[in-house]
């Protein structure tokens, strides 16, 4: 585990760090998250990890530092690290086409566009790549953004990562009997990707999902409480799910919000009570876009070992060379995500941002409108979590709660503030 040392031995500022854990406090106090935590590491030590109000409205329990959530789109990093592992053993090339391994895929049709039927397609014009995958320019969508008749398909056939019944294998069938939203490569769509990823990753490793990331990525890691559901004995650590009072739903995360429209309702609403979860059971199926469960504690280590450049306590799950790869931008001429078709997503602007294999990467910052470093690399969860990694400043921070929709608050912009205006030591 990482080691908590004083913040000016890594060149950050107790004073202004106390700007951080106010502002943690704010979240809880105005009402808008019933409680979270933050973590900030920075040249391989921990200098700051805070955790404020509760679990559970209704049994007062902390959120806690060793609190257990639903990390959902988070889990997309930890996927792709698993298949980039799977790469370095020569299972697969970036370019190859995804029916190689997945033949339901070759005949999968690309949708005509707005305006056309759902039937009204056209063959793909090159075949999807692994790398389309990892980059969500494959022409798959999400259900759950309502924006068109393909997403209208992903709900009729009952596609939901995760929370389906059926089996990774089953689900991922069924999407490839759907047609594309767009053809392979033509612009960024945020999709269900990373799970036909994570069935790629059973497919090379001959393991179910769970197993091969049990014993790829969370044992060599010390990730002791990291999983597609929440063990028995850790059931009192898992927290309630929440919304906000007003608003809600995942439909509008890829929409700008209305600067006229009249502030929030301050308060919160149950979504999803910790004791009722279904991430109490085991699970049938292993969505590696969304599936897994995990601590401020869990993420860390995985964050540390990638700013390491794939290493971590002895143990080499990457070469620096792959990750180094991994943090550049993957889109085609360098473009970013606003010039590929997603100018917006959970409240975030995507001028300036491209992206990577497995997570955002910035571009231009001033293009970004936001203060951070070129190549630092970011994803985030449904339920508002998130984490960035900052090479430049040899620094990560982790950040948890349970708030649904991510596109609630400017969360993640008004954290990364805070803990940018801490740093006092010259540029590394």
């Amino acid at each position: 585990m990482l080691e908590t040392v004083n913040p000016q031995d890594v060149g950050l500022c107790p004073a202004r760090l106390q700007r951080l854990a106010a502002w943690l406090q704010q979240q809880v106090d105005s009402q808008r998250l019933c409680g979270a935590s933050v973590l900030v590491a920075r040249k391989g030590h921990i200098a700051f990890q805070q955790a404020a109000g509760l679990a559970d409205l209704d049994s007062r329990q902390p959120f806690a530092l060793d609190s257990i959530v639903r990390i959902y789109s988070m889990s997309k990093a930890v996927t792709t690290v698993a298949a980039m592992m799977l790469y370095e053993e020569g299972h697969f090339q970036l370019d190859a086409p995804v029916a190689r391994y997945l033949p339901e895929f070759s005949e999968t049709p690309v949708w005509r566009g707005p305006g056309h039927a759902l039937d009204d397609v056209e063959p793909q014009h090159e075949l999807m790549t692994v790398r389309q995958l990892m980059t969500h320019t494959s022409g798959l969508t999400y259900g759950f953004m309502q924006d068109n008749v393909v997403d209208e398909a992903y709900r009729a056939a009952d596609i939901e990562f995760p929370g389906s019944a059926a089996s990774l294998q089953e689900l991922v069938a069924r999407v490839a009997q759907q047609p594309l939203l767009c053809q392979p490569g033509s612009r960024w769509n945020y999709s269900v990707s990373t799970d036909v990823l994570g069935r790629l990753v059973e497919v090379w490793s001959g393991q179910d999902l769970q197993a091969y990331l049990q014993a790829a990525l969370f044992e060599p890691l010390g990730m002791v409480d990291t999983g597609f559901h929440v063990a028995a004995h850790n059931h009192q650590r898992f927290v309630s799910l929440y919304a906000p009072l007003s608003g809600g739903g995942l439909s509008g995360v890829a929409g700008r919000s209305d600067p006229a429209a009249p502030p929030r309702q301050p308060g919160l609403k149950l979504q999803e009570a910790a004791a009722d979860s279904r991430f109490l059971q085991p699970a049938v199926l292993f969505s590696g876009g969304g599936g897994l469960t995990s601590t401020l504690a869990d993420y860390a280590q995985f964050c540390q070992m990638l700013l390491n450049g794939g290493a971590l306590g002895g143990n080499r799950l990457l070469s620096r060379k792959t990750v180094a790869y991994m943090r550049m931008n993957q889109l085609p001429e360098n473009r970013d995500m606003a010039a590929m078709g997603q100018p917006v997503w959970s409240e975030t602007s995507y001028d300036g941002i491209g992206f990577g294999l497995g997570f955002a990467v910035v571009i231009d910052p001033v293009k970004a409108h936001i203060i951070t470093s070129p190549g630092e690399h970011h994803w985030g969860g449904a339920a508002s979590t998130f984490f960035w990694l900052d090479p430049q400043e040899e620094m990560f921070v982790v950040f948890l709660t349970q708030l649904m929709p991510s596109s609630t608050y400017p969360i993640r912009r008004e954290l990364r503030t805070r803990v940018y205006q801490a740093l006092v030591d010259p540029s590394p």
